[in-house]
């Protein structure tokens, strides 16, 4: 299993079985983003919400690899209007796609699509629990702040091994909230997300790391845009 940080909130996973997943491909205009879409391989690409700096590049990158969008059931009403294959979800359902376990969780976010004209209605936010073929579990948060969830539902009932969790402040948790929820999620890692992407989320990642290690039994892996956790 690889784990690639594409930027802000944008993940490539390859899975053990060689299926491509995508969440949240905020790629062309994304300037912490070290590749075009057309270098990225996608099977399965899942959204969190509607905002343009997560929603993305995800029509086009659907168009090029013939991959299934994975979103709630406002978004996947729009998609599929544009012809393309989408399965719309909705809070704590769970589906099944090329062997991988999809759940759809809650988040506390706005979720308006602002990309396209007077800004649509997008439903809910949400994050995933991903359970890959190895049984292993990544909870990608999606923006968010804190909330109980985090210590019940997620921590509770699901028990990801790995969190993707975001630390910028101003839209979503800040660090010290974002320490917090990791001692809530318990994870085994952690790897910190939607931060230096622009200047009203500059954080320094490695005093989320201090923080968290010194609390907790989690691990923080902290990577640069383009690089890989791996297992």
């Amino acid at each position: 299993m690889k784990i690639q940080w594409l930027g802000h909130s944008a993940f490539h996973i390859l899975t053990d079985n060689d299926i491509n997943i995508l969440i949240d491909p905020f790629l062309r205009d994304n300037p912490a983003c070290p590749f075009d879409p057309e270098e990225v391989k996608a099977d399965v690409i899942c959204v969190t919400h509607g905002h343009n700096d997560h929603f993305g590049d995800a029509v086009e990158l659907a168009k090029n690899n013939n991959a299934l969008i994975v979103c709630n059931h406002e978004h996947s009403v729009y998609i599929s209007q544009l012809g393309l294959e989408t399965m719309g979800m909705n809070m704590g359902g769970t589906i099944e796609v090329a062997g991988i376990k999809i759940t759809m969780v809650n988040a506390i976010h706005s979720s308006d699509m602002d990309f396209i004209d007077g800004i649509g209605p997008g439903g809910s936010s949400c994050g995933y629990i991903l359970e890959l073929e190895n049984k292993r579990k990544i909870y990608h948060s999606g923006d968010t702040g804190i909330f109980g969830d985090m210590k019940t539902v997620i921590r509770d009932i699901y028990r990801p091994e790995i969190a993707l969790i975001p630390i910028g402040d101003r839209y979503t948790m800040g660090i010290r909230e974002a320490t917090i929820a990791a001692s809530w999620i318990e994870p085994e890692v952690i790897i910190p997300i939607h931060y230096n992407t622009f200047p009203p989320i500059e954080q320094d990642p490695y005093d989320f790391k201090d923080m968290v290690e010194k609390n907790t039994e989690t691990k923080v892996t902290v990577l640069k845009p383009g690089e890989t956790y791996q297992e």
